[in-house]
């Protein structure tokens, strides 16, 4: 029988989650970890997790400091958590972001605690950072890959990405989607619209239920919100279509990119602001078409639960992204911004394509994107690198999303 495991997540801000995609799959497999009878431990940041509780969900929380400077705040707060550790030892820490990597050897080898790190994308490839964070991420990959007892990729572009690299192989687990009603979902992929809403929040940001193209990232270059933007400013002068354009996001430490979209977005461009929790997923259940313009990264946090959330797609012609959505959604020519506009004014023409597109992205998120699957799939992990001592990947659930 099984044992009960004492498990660490670190390297995300903490929980209850309230910023991105790492917070957010800490706060799920977390929760699902401890159902299944574990004992986990998330730590957190504490300028940024407003939590006073010791339990939230059954997981124990432990908020530490961390310096608030952007090439430093992760990593910071990370060595705190990896000191933290080595007195109050786990039999597993599961590591998120692969640029907390090169402090992994704390753990592992002075705490002789096995270490499994998610890597996420390639982050060096992002224009935020300057030649130190380059060369940081870069010491991130190597560091993963030859320190840690395993690592992993949500996506099987990223595994393959590190298998011609380094010649290493990644286990691939990819990101999951919130559970959403049945009834929301069922009116959804009808058209009906037809399902309780927040309205003072679309009263307050002055757009209709199900008549909005709804984008959301971090303001950041390589999210290509500028692109979206000028697609969006060619869409409105070649046609009569008014359907606003919602812009959701911020970046803490890119306000002049922020600034420029702003000079740029002509009429018709809404600009929400950071939305997390409730104000978030009344955003993606009300959305007519959502737009993924991201060219760095592996599984998009967003682009899965814009899925979930039965949500007509129109996206940015990467391998990442085309690997996420299958046939379940609409590509435009890589960053072109007429292949854009030219699929935005397709699908506002057309509803029924855009029905039609809601049902398989849907499908397609039951079939592949299960919190429930992956939190399993980590757990037998888990149970590979300490109760079983395996030496290999075992008969873990490995999905092959790219079909």
């Amino acid at each position: 029988m099984n044992s009960r495991l004492r498990i660490a997540i670190c390297g995300t801000r903490g929980i209850p989650a309230c910023y991105g995609g790492f917070e957010t799959f800490a706060e799920e497999i977390s929760k699902r970890l401890v159902a299944r009878g574990h004992s986990v431990r998330v730590y957190g940041r504490k300028h940024l997790i407003d939590y006073s509780e010791e339990l939230y969900n059954g997981v124990e929380i432990k908020l530490l400091p961390a310096p608030k400077f952007k090439y430093f705040e992760t990593l910071g707060h990370t060595f705190f958590s990896f000191l933290h550790l080595l007195k109050n030892k786990v039999d597993i820490i599961l590591v998120c972001n692969g640029a907390n990597s090169p402090l992994i050897w704390i753990p592992r080898f002075i705490g002789r605690m096995p270490v499994i790190v998610n890597v996420d994308g390639i982050e060096r490839k992002r224009g935020k950072w300057n030649r130190f964070g380059k060369i940081w991420y870069r010491l991130g990959e190597l560091c993963s890959v030859y320190l840690s007892n395993r690592f992993i990729s949500d996506a099987e572009v990223i595994r393959q990405y590190y298998q011609d690299t380094f010649n290493k192989t990644s286990l691939v687990i990819p990101y999951g989607c919130r559970d959403v009603s049945k009834d929301f979902l069922s009116k959804k992929i009808e058209g009906t619209n037809d399902f309780p809403r927040d309205r003072s929040l679309f009263l307050e940001l002055g757009v209709d239920p199900g008549n909005y193209i709804l984008y959301v990232s971090r303001l950041e270059p390589e999210n290509n919100a500028h692109i979206v933007i000028k697609a969006y400013n060619e869409l409105r002068a070649n046609s009569k279509i008014t359907m606003p354009l919602l812009i959701v996001g911020d970046a803490p430490y890119a306000k002049s990119y922020i600034n420029m979209l702003k000079d740029i977005a002509g009429e018709g461009i809404i600009f929400a602001g950071y939305r997390f929790g409730k104000s978030y997923e009344e955003l993606q259940k009300s959305a007519y078409l959502y737009v993924q313009a991201t060219e760095v990264g592996g599984t998009h946090p967003a682009l899965v639960e814009a899925m979930g959330f039965a949500n007509c797609i129109v996206v940015n012609s990467t391998p990442e992204n085309l690997e996420v959505v299958g046939n379940c959604a609409i590509p435009y020519e890589f960053n072109n911004i007429s292949s854009l506009a030219h699929n935005l004014s397709v699908l506002i023409e057309d509803k029924s394509k855009v029905l039609d597109y809601r049902r398989n992205a849907r499908a397609r998120v039951e079939k592949y994107y299960s919190w429930d699957v992956i939190t399993k799939d980590y757990e037998q992990l888990f149970y590979e690198l300490t109760v079983n001592q395996a030496d290999s990947y075992g008969e873990l659930s490995k999905k092959q999303v790219n079909e």
